[in-house]
């Protein structure tokens, strides 16, 4: 064994004690959304603990005291030493507080949550290798992964992945038929319907629970004339013509990605585009070791991998696959064009044709 650098050493265990901080700040910050108190921050400024847990509907002013402290140690929320006051900034809000910022991160938190309770289910994965049914392994993971994918959809796909698709923004401007593949809880589906008004959608997914869940979105925001949702694997679709078919984040959590897209090319009109949103990676892993790539490493890890692993084929991509990965999938489907239309921080938006 080589000799200990002691600087290496103290700079390693410097990070890991940030690391762990994050990880400690999960119950606490969720603690905060769930009960308001970021909200009550943005809304009526600076507070004190006392003041603060008034506003959040009457709680104990001593756990609001300490998870304010806490929060000012986690750099979430600011604190004044001289009033004793705790308050937003305008960036911290855009993460903790406005629900339609790009990064709105309260999703985030709840999806750690979930990986944690789904723990023992995986590492059973590690010793038997067989997979863990998606939604099974923690008690509402499909909800955490639409909150957490939700801002990014909100202000991304209409304003920039459907423009950057070859003609299609005036086809579903005029009138198009669509399918949302993997749709889960409806949140990409509905900011579609909404979008374009002409045009007619069917959300897609194999988890009932996400679909019953997509209805009821449907209902609260008056679409359901021209949105329905079903609850069917992919390679059971019957419905055909469709102009545009998309797939959301889910492309690399199916068991047969290649026979997804051979599906997929049978529903298309001759003309028509399939839309492939996901996760940004290069096709190295030495390209992702990065902040992003260890988000979706990890969350690869604890969902994706074991996702595909539980079903037909197995293929487990991976949300690290790469763009290359990702293609050659697509390619052995049927399609002949693939390209990378746009990409954002997170995702990648590949446009593919027959």
């Amino acid at each position: 064994m080589s000799e200990v650098n002691p600087d290496k050493l103290n700079a390693f265990v410097g990070k890991m004690l940030g690391d762990l901080g994050g990880a400690f700040s999960v119950p606490t910050a969720r603690i905060g959304f769930r009960l308001g108190l970021f909200d009550a921050l943005h809304a009526h400024g600076p507070a004190t603990a006392s003041e603060l847990a008034a506003r959040a509907g009457g709680l104990a002013e001593r756990y609001v005291r300490e998870w304010a402290l806490a929060q000012a140690a986690n750099g979430f929320v600011s604190h004044d030493p001289v009033s004793a006051r705790f308050s937003l900034s305008p960036e911290q809000a855009m993460v903790f507080a406005i629900k339609d910022s790009p990064v709105y991160l309260a999703g985030a938190f709840d999806l750690a949550a979930a990986m944690v309770e789904g723990e023992a289910k995986v590492e059973d994965g590690f010793r038997t290798g067989k997979g863990v049914r998606w939604g099974d392994s923690a008690g509402c993971l499909f909800c955490s992964v639409g909150a957490f994918f939700r801002p990014t959809y909100v202000n991304a796909m209409v304003q920039e992945w459907i423009p950057a698709l070859d003609g299609m923004e005036a086809r579903l401007k005029a009138g198009a038929k669509v399918a949302d593949i993997g749709c889960g809880v409806g949140f990409s589906t509905l900011l579609m319907a909404k979008a374009f008004p002409e045009s007619t959608f069917v959300g897609y997914d194999f988890h009932e629970a996400s679909i019953l869940e997509a209805r009821k979105h449907a209902q609260t925001h008056g679409v359901s004339e021209r949105v329905r949702f079903e609850t069917t694997a992919a390679k059971d679709i019957t419905d055909r013509d469709f102009d545009l078919v998309t797939v959301f984040d889910c492309l690399h959590d199916m068991g047969d990605p290649a026979g997804c897209a051979a599906q997929v090319r049978q529903l298309l009109k001759p003309d028509g585009a399939w839309m492939i949103v996901e996760p940004i990676a290069g096709d190295t892993p030495q390209e992702n070791m990065n902040a992003v790539g260890r988000l979706y490493y990890n969350a690869s890890t604890m969902i994706c991998v074991p996702t595909s692993l539980d079903q037909e084929v197995g293929a487990a991509l991976g949300a690290q696959a790469g763009e290359a990965k990702v293609t050659q999938a697509v390619k052995a489907g049927g399609f002949t064009r693939v390209r990378r239309a746009t990409q954002g921080p997170f995702n990648m938006i590949l446009e593919a044709r027959p």
